[in-house]
């Protein structure tokens, strides 16, 4: 108990730490992007509503409360501060609309099409990848190989043009023009089968892409994973006492080869909540990855600063359940870690 305890308050502070330097680099860096949200703006009023350069700064300093003038350090003391408070600001473009509103609109959308994919994705790729362990050297081996290797080597944005040329374009065979948004105009969110099928089609080219780009990882890992497990003694053992071939699968070679997939599934879910920013925008699907892109585009800082803020708190609390995990499923960390 002592030691779970030293375990896990050294995760725990580990943690803060890299969630506060990440902070700290994501305030600094994006300052450093060219030109500010009053730049932007101004460039914008100008250019499409024709206004002066003086009309358009005056317009600009009325609208934005944050001074960028301010020496960087009093403006990150001023944001430490106001984060330590639970508050991440207001976008500066959308006046009076607080970034956790913000967040709260569009980050399930990101959870359902990402969370959808990568649950479709695991349990897929550890069935296919168990087919491939126990019929190794077969023609179905050498093909789901090959497939599982060329979509691990491909980028999913590339993956995402693909679709949108051949299946949208030459074959027509989706309408992506309609599939656009996260919604239909007139649905409304309820448990409803209208909503969830309506949410369904327009998450489904990105949910496809996600699939198609992850699915070859969980196999090519769990038929790794299994061939280790087969060659254990204990299964040898196992077949030697009769047992039947579906109980050595189910509770010596398959619960055993997919501990390392845990692992890499817990740390997987943390990336969830980032979404996929170029995915989101090539499709127009309105999830936290396409507000981050519209952020990025118009500078608007505190949208940026709280994305980037609740991606890296994800990905470090997922890394911090797959040690607490991993300890637990495996007792050699933590004989490892006492030593």
């Amino acid at each position: 108990m002592q030691f779970l305890s030293s375990f896990l308050v050294r995760r725990i502070l580990r943690s803060l730490f890299i969630v506060w330097l990440v902070t700290t680099a994501t305030f600094f860096l994006v300052r450093l992007m060219p030109a500010n949200p009053v730049d932007v703006y101004i460039n914008q009023l100008i250019s499409q509503y024709g206004m002066s350069k003086d009309e358009a700064y005056n317009l600009a300093a009325s609208l934005f409360s944050i001074d960028f003038n301010q020496p960087l350090l009093v403006q990150y003391g001023n944001y430490m501060v106001n984060l330590l408070k639970g508050d991440l600001g207001n976008s500066l473009l959308s006046k009076g609309t607080t970034v956790l509103s913000i967040i709260a609109k569009f980050l399930p959308w990101t959870l359902f099409s990402v969370g959808l994919s990568l649950l479709l994705s695991f349990v897929l790729g550890t069935l296919l990848g168990m087919v491939m362990a126990y019929k190794r050297e077969s023609w179905l081996d050498h093909a789901l190989s090959a497939f599982a290797s060329l979509m691990t080597s491909i980028p999913n944005y590339l993956v995402a043009i693909l679709f949108i040329v051949f299946l949208g374009v030459q074959w027509q065979l989706v309408d992506i023009q309609a599939m656009r948004g996260s919604l239909s105009p007139g649905i409304q969110p309820s448990f409803t089968w209208a909503f969830f099928s309506d949410a369904l089609y327009h998450a489904a080219m990105p949910i496809l892409t996600y699939l198609v780009t992850t699915i070859g990882r969980w196999m090519l890992t769990m038929k790794s994973t299994t061939l280790a497990t087969l060659g254990e003694d204990y299964v040898t053992v196992a077949r030697a006492r009769g047992l039947p071939d579906w109980q050595i699968t189910l509770s010596y070679v398959g619960r055993n080869a997919m501990l390392p997939l845990f692992t890499l599934l817990t740390i997987s879910l943390g990336f969830v909540v980032g979404g996929s920013l170029l995915i989101e925008s090539y499709f127009v699907y309105q999830g936290i990855g396409f507000t981050l892109g519209e952020a990025i585009a118009r500078r608007d800082y505190p949208v940026m600063q709280g994305v980037f803020l609740m991606i890296t708190v994800a990905v470090v609390v997922a890394n911090l359940l797959a040690d607490l995990l991993y300890s637990k499923l495996d007792p050699r960390i933590r004989i490892a870690e006492e030593g």
